[in-house]
């Protein structure tokens, strides 16, 4: 029983994880859209991460986009201050 209880709650993550991605996509092309004060090259590094994270997502690595995200976030969170 627990094997099984353990599967549907694996699956439950996964399918969280699915929907924090395009949220995430979301978040970062706003903020693209809204101007950050970035140097080329950290606009260039947010793109090519947002693009990996969109890959990776659409390749079911749901896990491995978040991260890949969250990198692209990370760079952007200082433009916002």
């Amino acid at each position: 029983m627990k094997p099984v209880l353990l599967l549907i709650g694996l699956l439950f993550a996964g399918s969280a994880l699915a929907f924090h991605c395009p949220a995430d996509m979301k978040k970062i092309d706003d903020a693209l859209a809204a101007g950050p004060a970035l140097s080329a090259e950290q606009l260039a590094e947010v793109k090519q991460l947002r693009a990996e994270g969109e890959t990776l997502h659409n390749a079911g690595k749901h896990q491995a986009s978040v991260d890949t995200l969250a990198k692209a976030l990370a760079l952007l969170a200082p433009a916002k201050s």
